[in-house]
């Protein structure tokens, strides 16, 4: 397998999930807005679109906690592209009082049962091949989702012994119970990933290249923990033993407990790290470039007693970094990858990145502390890297530097040979003439928006991951002006 990687060159993109999206169902999803905004971007002369995580969320719609590591969300899934398809009627697009979610999930169902009676001998064999391209993970997700819901949503430790034990009398009986619901699962998962490819033919013919994002851990709230339980440290009743976070840093006192399971690494290097190699199998379906969320988790992670309330009690342990990266190297050959290494980064995980050819991260927001050898400031960034004003964890730039005290701006506008004015755009501009091959701008800061639009405030579980633009935001000249300094700093479309 070619690399495909998207640091070939100079480039510029933009970080924008699809649910922050404009439409008319409460939520981005992946239909025609997905389209419209490819087009904005070429018009500008990005040639890279940047995603947070695609799967399932789970109840505080993280998109980094998500219910399966292979599965789409069915959220952004278009209702106008199943009406396009014939699987919708209009009048079942007329939203009336219903919630959101409940709308969308009746409107799939709907979609299911015009398939199952109507779809013709091609959509079946396409529907039938899907199943059979993606065996090793889509009966257990659906299997799992259709039981969640049986059981009120509860997480499947919590479900009675057999089913969280996987006994499989109990489990084939219960599966049968909810056939029909496993079987709707399944056609949602076919249905986003054939949309989500239509999606990436549709940009990809215009230049322009999707780059994900992959958690480094799954939640323990997934399909792939309840299925595979020997790959995590978790005991026999479900229980976990430690769990994933960072100490204190940038962003917490007390560090963040994020909750996450942590890897068997002796079982899962025995089979030559068969569960990732399907998991980056998956990624490299849906993207060109994908980056590894928490890299530096690879070389040592971040290991926080189950029964601690805070990350503070926790404690380094060596990770499988190395061996695993060489497995996922030895199958596909070269990895088209980027590595988040922010937060506490040690020679070794340098090392480690470095060792792969791995492009680290360089974010402007993080520059400006009065050190001229501070690795963030555009003067000290290599090309091989990805620079970014700021991430969807950090304020919009907008708002970061309204945070600043009044030395603080002042040190920021004398590097940047700026105005408080023209804060954010001249961050952007900072981004653009990096020696880093890509310069990756969230969507917030090429607007200019302040801290009321960011998208998450790490550490809270209120009012994240909701955001989204509209297009009466959008200047009418702002395409013009960045297609001029895309241009002129030789991050263009056409090189």
């Amino acid at each position: 397998m070619e690399s495909r990687t998207v640091l070939d060159r100079r480039r510029a993109g933009v970080l924008l999930h699809p649910t922050s999206l404009p439409g008319a169902f409460g939520s981005g999803d992946i239909g025609e807005a997905a389209f419209h905004f490819s087009g904005f971007l070429r018009d500008c002369g990005f040639s890279v679109w940047q995603t947070l995580p695609l799967g399932p969320p789970c109840s505080q719609l993280s998109p980094y906690k998500c219910k399966s590591a292979h599965a789409g969300n069915p959220a952004l899934i278009s209702l106008e592209a199943l009406l396009a398809d014939g699987l919708l009627e209009s009048k079942q697009l007329k939203r009336g009082k219903t919630a959101q979610g409940i709308f969308r999930q009746h409107r799939l169902n709907a979609a299911w049962q015009n398939f199952r009676a109507h779809a013709g001998t091609e959509e079946i064999a396409a529907l039938e091949r899907f199943e059979a391209e993606n065996s090793h993970w889509l009966h257990d997700f659906c299997s799992y989702t259709a039981l969640q819901h049986a059981h009120k949503g509860k997480a499947w430790w919590q479900w009675p012994t057999a089913l969280r034990d996987r006994k499989p009398s109990a489990l084939a009986a219960s599966c049968k119970d909810l056939a029909d619901e496993i079987a709707s699962q399944r056609f949602q998962q076919f249905i986003f990933f054939r949309q989500w490819d239509r999606l990436k033919q549709h940009v990809n013919k215009m230049g322009i290249q999707l780059f994900g994002d992959m958690p480094l851990f799954v939640a323990e709230d997934s399909a792939e923990v309840w299925a595979g339980r020997e790959q995590f440290r978790i005991d026999d009743r479900g229980h976990l033993e430690v769990v994933a976070g960072v100490p204190p840093d940038y962003f917490s006192a007390d560090g963040q407990r994020w909750g996450n399971p942590h890897y068997h690494w002796s079982h899962m290097e025995a089979d030559g790290f068969d569960w990732w190699v399907k998991r980056m199998q998956t990624q490299l379906q849906l993207f060109d470039l994908v980056r590894i969320d928490h890299f530096r988790g690879l070389e040592a992670q971040w290991e926080i007693p189950a029964k601690a309330k805070t990350a503070r009690e926790g404690c380094w342990v060596k990770g499988r970094g190395e061996a695993l990266l060489g497995a996922l190297q030895s199958h596909f050959h070269k990895l088209p990858l980027v590595a988040e290494d922010l937060g506490h980064i040690t020679p070794e995980v340098h090392a480690l990145r470095e060792h792969f050819g791995l492009p680290g991260m360089q974010v402007l927001q993080f520059a400006f502390d009065g050190n001229s050898e501070n690795p963030y400031l555009p003067h000290n960034h290599v090309p091989e890297s990805v620079v970014y004003t700021g991430t969807h964890d950090n304020n919009t730039s907008a708002g970061w530097f309204s945070e600043q005290d009044k030395q603080g701006r002042a040190r920021i506008c004398e590097y940047l040979d700026s105005k408080p004015e023209k804060m954010p755009a001249a961050l952007v501009r900072a981004a653009l003439t990096s020696v880093s091959r890509l310069a990756i701008i969230p969507m917030q800061d090429l607007l200019g928006l302040d801290s009321t639009h960011r998208m998450n405030v790490p550490g809270t579980s209120r009012g994240n991951w909701t955001w989204r633009f509209s297009w009466d935001q959008v200047p009418p000249e702002l395409a013009g002006h960045m297609r001029e300094l895309i241009k002129l700093y030789g991050r263009g479309l056409n090189g």
